[in-house]
Parts: C-alpha cells; sequence; structure tokens
C-alpha cells in the first residue's frame, strides 16, 4: 500500500519502516435464478451450483460498499460505548482519560505528518475532529501493512495476523491496547465506520504472506480491493459527502473504491521491476500470456515492443480507475476535497512518468518531482473548492 491519503494513499508506498508503530503480538445485483434438474416425473430439485454461481471479485465488494453506504446514509454507529483505557493502556500519574486521549490524537498526527508530509498539510483544512480521525485510520493502515512490508516481515506468520485481527475487534468493541489504537478505537465511535473494510485490509495482509502470482484481472482486483480499496471505504464517513451532492452514498462510495484500486494498480505498474527481485508479479499471468509474454521476461527486465505494448495496456485501465475515482472526489465535504485532489492528481502523474521512462519500471523508478508537485497543488485547490454538481457535470462530459 502507500503514504496514505485515506482514499488515495495507501500504505505501500513508502519504503521507511515505522520501527516505533510495530505492533506488539505475542457491482450491479446479480439475477437470481435456478436450473431445474427432473429425475423422475414429479419430482423436482433446483442445482446449487447453477443457484449460486462463483461470484466476480467485483460483485464481492460491491457488497461491502452498499454496506458501508448503508452505515453512512443511516447513521447506525452506536454511541454507547466506552473506552475502557484502565485495561489496556496506563497513563502518567495525574493524567485522566481525556489527556490519554489527545496524546493519542497527537501521536497519530504526528506519524502522518512525517510519512505523508502532502496529504497532512491537506488535513489541517478540515476541523480538529475530522483531521484526527484521518490520522487514526491513517496510523492504523501503516502499522497493519509493517506487518508483512516491514523489517519484521520475515518473522510475521498467519497466526501472527489472527492475533493482529483479534486485537482490532477488541479496539472497535472499545479495547484499545495501546494509544494508537485508543485513537481509532475513539474514531469509530463517533463515525459510521464499519469493521469489514479494517478486516479485509488484514486479509490482503494473508494474501501477501501465501501468494506471489495472480492469474487474471479479477483475482488482481480483489487483491487491489483488500490492500487499497479498503482505505477508501473506511475514509468516505469520516471524511463526509457534502450537504448540496445530490449523488448516491453508493455511487460516492463506489469512486472511493476506484481510486484505491487506481492508487494499487498504479504501485504495481511502478514496482514491477522490484517486486520481481522479490520474487512478486503482480501483473495478470492471462494478459501477459496474450502479449507473448512470461515471467521469465520479467525477471529478466528488458523493455522491448511487446512490454510497451503491454505496459500502455495496463495503464489505460488504471486512468479509467482514476477517471471513476475523480467523480466521487467532487461529491465530498468541501473541507476534505483538498488533501483528496492532491493526493489524486500527484499519484496519476506516476503513471506519466512511467511513459516518460520508456516504459522502463525495471530499472527507472518513477516518481513525481517537486517542481510538478508544487504546481499541481494549486490546481488541486482550484478543483476543490467548485461545488459537486458542477464539477461532476464537467468531468461527466469530459
Amino acid at each position: 500500500m502507500s503514504g496514505v491519503l485515506l482514499w488515495v494513499v495507501n500504505p505501500k508506498e513508502n519504503a521507511t519502516s515505522l520501527l516505533s508503530l510495530m505492533p506488539r503480538i505475542g457491482s450491479p445485483k446479480r439475477s437470481k435464478f435456478c436450473s431445474r434438474l427432473i429425475f423422475s416425473p414429479g419430482i423436482i430439485a433446483y442445482s446449487g451450483a447453477v443457484a449460486h454461481p462463483p461470484r466476480s471479485s467485483e460483485e464481492r465488494v460491491y457488497e461491502v460498499v452498499l454496506k458501508q453506504a448503508a452505515l453512512v446514509r443511516e447513521q447506525r454507529r452506536p454511541k454507547e460505548k466506552a473506552l475502557d483505557f484502565d485495561q489496556r493502556i496506563e497513563g502518567s500519574d495525574g493524567m485522566i482519560n481525556w489527556d490519554l486521549l489527545n496524546e493519542a490524537y497527537d501521536r497519530c498526527g504526528e506519524v502522518c505528518a512525517e510519512y505523508a508530509k502532502t496529504f497532512y498539510l491537506g488535513t489541517l483544512l478540515m476541523t480538529p475532529e475530522r483531521r484526527r480521525a484521518v490520522w487514526a485510520i491513517y496510523v492504523w493502515c501503516r502499522r497493519t501493512d509493517e506487518l508483512v512490508d516491514g523489517p519484521n516481515a520475515s518473522y510475521i506468520t498467519p497466526k501472527a495476523l489472527d492475533r493482529w485481527e483479534k486485537r482490532l475487534t477488541d479496539l472497535f468493541e472499545g479495547r484499545p491496547y495501546d494509544m494508537y489504537d485508543a485513537a481509532l478505537s475513539d474514531t469509530v465511535t463517533k463515525y459510521p465506520v464499519d469493521i469489514q473494510p479494517f478486516k479485509d485490509m488484514v486479509e490482503g495482509m494473508r494474501l501477501d504472506l501465501r501468494k506471489s502470482r495472480y492469474q487474471n484481472f479479477d483475482e488482481l482486483y480483489l487483491y487491489c480491493y483488500y490492500v487499497a480499496g479498503t482505505v477508501g471505504l473506511m475514509s468516505v464517513p469520516v471524511m463526509g459527502i457534502a450537504p448540496e451532492s445530490k449523488a448516491s452514498t453508493e455511487s460516492v462510495y463506489n469512486a472511493a473504491l476506484a481510486l484505491g484500486i487506481a492508487n494499487q494498480l498504479t504501485n504495481i505498474l511502478r514496482d514491477v521491476g522490484e517486486d520481481a527481485r522479490r520474487g512478486r508479479i503482480y501483473l495478470p499471468q492471462d494478459e501477459l500470456a496474450q502479449a507473448g509474454l512470461s515471467d521469465d521476461d520479467i525477471f529478466r527486465g528488458k523493455v522491448t515492443d511487446k512490454w510497451q505494448s503491454f505496459m500502455k495496456g495496463q495503464i489505460k485501465r488504471a486512468r479509467m480507475f482514476f477517471d471513476e475515482a475523480e467523480k466521487g472526489v467532487a461529491e465530498l465535504n468541501s473541507a476534505s476535497r483538498w488533501p483528496v485532489w492532491a493526493s489524486l492528481l500527484l499519484y496519476r502523474q506516476i503513471l506519466d512518468a512511467i511513459e516518460a521512462n520508456g516504459y522502463d519500471n525495471f530499472t527507472k523508478r518513477a516518481y513525481v518531482g517537486k517542481a510538478k508537485k508544487l504546481v499541481s497543488l494549486p490546481i488541486a485547490y482550484g478543483r476543490a473548492i467548485i461545488g459537486p454538481s458542477k464539477l461532476t457535470e464537467q468531468l461527466v462530459a469530459r
């Protein structure tokens, strides 16, 4: 994942490890029909295999989207849970729970400022409560990612991830383990944030432990949802939807999901060479074969005509997801739009950088220079101040 904008940045980008933060772990609806199997006159049975055909990854993820949208729409988050600081967190003498909680949020802000500088600056435009909540989600995502990408990754086992997921359940139930957990535990009592996207991100970490190839885009899409699309679903309730927005809640969540998918596809295309050196290939195997390419071609790391043609198609798909995401950013609460726009525009330019490098993502790392970053920030601000309906109309017409 990558330098985490909630929506835009997922935790896999920044290679610097958070040693001090390492956890201590001791689509549209389908029609429903059945085919009838006739065994003998008057006896009819129904084939369960046909009644419940395998669902695509998009259908499975869409069910999660609908659930998250319903939570925001109906504001079902229970308010009666209180944080049990005494059970898991011990403060200095004289500190009360509110002191501990404020310190927890402040620490989350410090982490965000260190590892996601541009996004952090954008969060300062949010209301204090929203930016603190965003920091808390960011830190949890980074810590989760560090389990499989950090300095102790070689020691992480499926059981360790099981314990991390149990700890997640505890903090959602008001039993935080440490200061960072406490900030998130408080956040989920204030916003209609559901636990499922968090659990799904842990599932993405499990995939990283056991899987290094993806046979087709359906498999890759699910992985991208687990490790990045989930971030969008976590953050929409905190970012908020503009009161004047005419978009459906589901469409905003779909756009958040699209942005996470776009980010992760961009990560994958940027890091082909780096991943190959670790024995990992995150490109769809069937599409590689159709392009006349194989794993050996990637391990050799030579830019050929076939590779360039293949990369053009992959970049085109990532841009399509960015296009879909832009429609949803315009519908966010006005105070939340600028950091999202800034991160989206900057991240999208990584694809331009891959092209500028002649599609050599084996030996060259695509990045956005400081000058381009500075130019992008006022553009993002300009888009952020335009009302939802007007900007959406412009994007649809484009």
